[in-house]
């Protein structure tokens, strides 16, 4: 039975994980246009144009690979897209055409961006594209806050002495604990109608150990919610499982406003932990 107080373990939460680098990765911004600079100074002369369909033509004809930096215009890295009106649905490519120019122009009219061009609402592209591909990596944050986590958690292993693909494993299926250590994982997996992937699983020296790691800086409650109860039937699910042991290590401010959820996985999980507890030596209390 858990012995440790929840309020005083919630309070140790930390606000962030975030670096200067968290907000944008300008790096990867830059990349992204230095990629597509060339078509987008092409299409550039677009701006401002007296016949905008004529100068398309030309432009396309002349330049056909200024056709793959369209998406990005509508905040869209793929270069397939697809659109549907009363003549019927569309499914665009951008990197090998696959329509003629005139649905092409019909594409651009209908989207907007010839209203873009045409009427000075934009007055260079690459600065435009700078600030739609700022905007989109903003969007990544989450990605990268559970990415810092993950990040962490590895470096505490390592420091504690683990060894990548020999004492831990990132990412591994449930399937592959039981072909490796030879557990019965069914009461996880559903009886193999569901594969539960971990964030790592360490070999201890006496349990194999499943983790998942996340951090929490701003969401709302009732995702904070699902999670949690999400992993509280990990816990139970679990629990039977001789030589296994489910560990969750989360963290951030935003459990703050769902934290009765919180308690109930606390109540039933023996190994919850944060990154308070990272920062004590846990690995190497309860691996080893």
């Amino acid at each position: 039975m858990k012995m440790r107080d929840f309020e005083k373990w919630l309070g140790g939460f930390r606000s962030t994980m975030a670096g200067y680098d968290y907000y944008v990765d300008f790096g990867k911004v830059f990349s992204h246009i230095d990629d597509i600079k060339i078509e987008l100074n092409i299409l550039n002369s677009l701006i401002g144009s007296k016949n905008i369909d004529a100068d398309f033509d030309s432009l396309l004809t002349k330049y056909p690979e200024v056709l793959r930096c369209l998406p990005i215009l509508l905040a869209k890295r793929e270069m397939e897209i697809a659109a549907m009106d009363e003549n019927g649905i569309f499914e665009y490519r951008f990197d090998k055409p696959n329509y003629s120019l005139a649905q092409y122009k019909y594409f651009m009219r209908h989207t907007g961006l010839f209203d873009l061009l045409q009427n000075h609402i934009v007055k260079d592209l690459v600065d435009y594209v700078t600030g739609v591909e700022v905007g989109m990596d903003t969007h990544a944050r989450k990605n990268r806050s559970g990415d810092l986590m993950e990040d962490l958690v590895e470096k505490y292993l390592q420091d504690a002495g683990f060894v990548k693909d020999t004492d831990y494993f990132k990412e591994m299926n449930a399937s592959k604990i039981e072909s490796k250590w030879g557990l019965d994982m069914s009461s996880i997996s559903n009886d193999g109608k569901a594969e539960k992937r971990f964030d790592f699983v360490v070999k201890g020296k006496e349990n194999v150990y499943g983790i998942e790691a996340n951090f929490f800086q701003s969401q709302s409650g009732s995702k904070l919610n699902e999670v949690a109860r999400s992993y509280k039937t990990i816990a139970l699910e679990a629990a039977p499982i001789e030589g296994f042991k489910f560990v969750w290590i989360t963290d951030g401010q935003a459990w703050q406003g769902a934290k009765n959820n919180l308690l109930e996985t606390f109540e039933v999980l023996e190994n919850l932990y944060n990154v308070q507890d990272l920062e004590s030596g846990l690995f190497t209390k309860i691996f080893k």
